[in-house]
C-alpha cells in the first residue's frame, strides 16, 4: 500500500514549542518558517491563533512570507477558534479533538455524540471558509476503532481533507500501527497524516509503518521536539524514506545540520553528538577497524555521505584507534610514518586517552609524535 506521493507537515513551531520549557522569538518562528520552506516542507503548522498577542502576530507575518509550503493553524474543534486562524490568512486549519474514551470521559466531561457533533460544526464552517481541513482524533491510539472509523467516516462527509492519527501517549508500536491505519484507510478512504510521539523511542519507527500501511502525511519536528519524548523527527523521516524506502522527496538534506543547529539554539535545547542523521558522531570514527574501512571505502560504515546532510567525516584518534588511523591523521600534516612508528606512537596515544577520559586534539598528537619519534631520530 506503500504511497511515494509522501507530503512532510512540519509542527516545530506548534507542538514543538510545546516541549516544556521552549519558548520561540517572533523572529526565530519567522527564520525557523523561511528554514523549513527552503529545506523543502509541504506544510508548516506555525502555531495556535487564538493564543492572540504575540502569537497570532508571529502566524500574520509568517503569512506573508508567501512561502511556498501551506500554512497552518491549529485549533480545538471550536468555531472561534477557526476564525482566529481564518483571520490570520492561513490557508490550512487542523481541528483537534479527542476521540479516546479516557479523554471523552475525564478531559472533556461529555460524551461521543458531542464529540462528532462539535467536530461536524467545526468542519462546515472552516469548508465555506475554504480552507484545507486536517480533522485530528487526539489520542486515536487509545480510541475504540469502530467510534475512530465512525469519526474519520463524518469528517470526511462534513468535507475534512485528511484524518490526523494521533498516537499522543507514544504507546503503539509499528506492527499495531500498521493494521490500525490499514483498516482506517480500507473503511473510510481518506488521507491520513501520522503524528507520533516518542515516548516508547518509536516515533519514526511508528510514522514509517503508518506510510506503509497508506497513510501519506507525516507530521514531524526538527530533531523530534515535542510534548514529553518529542516527536518524530523531521530528519530521520525524511532520509529513512530516502534510503530504506526509496523514496525521494526531493528535500534539501545538505541543510538539515544547519538547521537541526538554529533549533537546537533557538529552543535552548542540546542537539546530542549522538542524535540521528545530523549528530557529529554520525561520521565521526575512533575503533580501529571502523576508521580503517572508513579509510578505506566510507561506504564500509556510512550509509549515506556526511555532505548529503551537511555534515564531514571525521577520523578521531583515542584509547580505539588503530595504526591506519594514526598514519592517515599523520600525512594530513605531510608526516609519513613507518608501522614501527605509527605502533609506538599508538602506544603513547593509547596510555594518553585513558589518563585523560577523552580523544587527543591535533595539538597533543603532535606533541607525542616530538617526544617519541623526533627525539628518538
Amino acid at each position: 500500500m506503500l504511497n511515494k506521493d509522501i507530503k512532510i507537515v512540519d509542527t516545530t513551531l506548534r507542538d514543538g514549542e510545546q516541549t516544556a520549557g521552549v519558548v520561540f522569538a517572533n523572529r526565530e518562528k519567522v527564520r525557523i518558517a523561511r528554514f523549513l520552506d527552503e529545506v523543502g516542507v509541504h506544510q508548516i503548522e506555525v502555531g495556535v491563533p487564538v493564543m492572540g498577542g504575540d502569537e497570532k502576530q508571529a502566524i500574520k507575518d509568517i503569512v506573508k512570507l508567501g512561502l511556498k509550503a501551506s500554512i497552518m493553524g491549529w485549533n480545538r474543534a471550536v468555531v472561534s477558534d477557526i476564525q482566529h486562524s481564518i483571520d490570520c490568512g492561513v490557508d490550512a486549519v487542523a481541528i483537534s479533538i479527542s476521540t479516546s474514551d479516557i479523554h471523552i470521559k475525564h478531559k472533556l466531561r461529555t460524551s461521543r455524540e458531542w464529540v462528532l457533533e462539535s467536530m461536524i460544526k467545526a468542519v462546515e464552517f472552516s469548508k465555506k471558509a475554504g480552507m484545507y481541513i486536517s480533522v485530528n482524533a487526539e489520542d486515536a491510539s487509545r480510541s475504540d476503532m469502530d467510534f475512530l472509523i465512525q469519526f474519520a467516516n463524518e469528517a470526511k462527509k462534513a468535507g475534512a481533507d485528511r484524518l490526523r492519527y494521533c498516537d499522543t501517549v507514544g504507546i503503539l508500536e509499528p506492527f499495531t500501527i500498521f493494521e490500525r491505519v490499514k483498516t482506517l484507510q480500507e473503511q473510510v478512504g481518506i488521507d491520513i497524516e501520522m503524528h507520533t510521539h516518542n515516548d516508547f523511542g518509536m516515533a519514526t519507527a511508528n510514522a514509517l509503518a503508518g506510510i506503509k500501511a497508506g497513510a501519506n502525511h507525516v507530521g514531524v519536528t526538527v530533531l523530534g521536539l515535542g510534548e514529553r519524548a518529542g516527536n518524530a523527527a523531521l530528519e530521520e523521516v525524511v532520509m529513512a524514506l530516502k534510503h530504506l524506502e526509496n523514496i525521494d522527496l526531493g528535500f534539501k538534506t545538505e541543510m538539515f545540520r544547519s538547521l537541526a543547529e538554529y533549533v537546537s539554539l533557538a529552543s535552548g535545547r542540546e542537539l546530542p553528538a549522538w542524535k540521528a542523521i545530523v549528530g557529529s558522531n554520525m561520521f565521526a570514527h575512533e575503533s580501529g577497524i571502523h576508521a580503517d574501512g572508513a579509510i578505506k571505502n566510507p561506504k564500509t560504515y556510512e550509509v549515506f555521505t556526511p555532505e548529503e546532510v551537511g555534515l564531514t567525516r571525521q577520523i578521531v584518534i583515542g584509547k580505539h584507534s588503530g595504526t591506519a588511523s594514526i598514519k592517515m591523521k599523520f600525512s594530513e600534516y605531510g608526516i609519513h610514518l613507518t608501522e614501527a612508528e605509527a605502533e609506538e606512537i599508538l602506544a603513547r596515544v593509547r596510555s594518553t586517552a585513558v589518563e585523560l577520559k577523552r580523544t587527543l586534539f591535533d595539538k597533543e598528537l603532535m606533541y607525542i609524535y616530538e617526544e617519541s619519534v623526533v627525539k628518538h631520530a
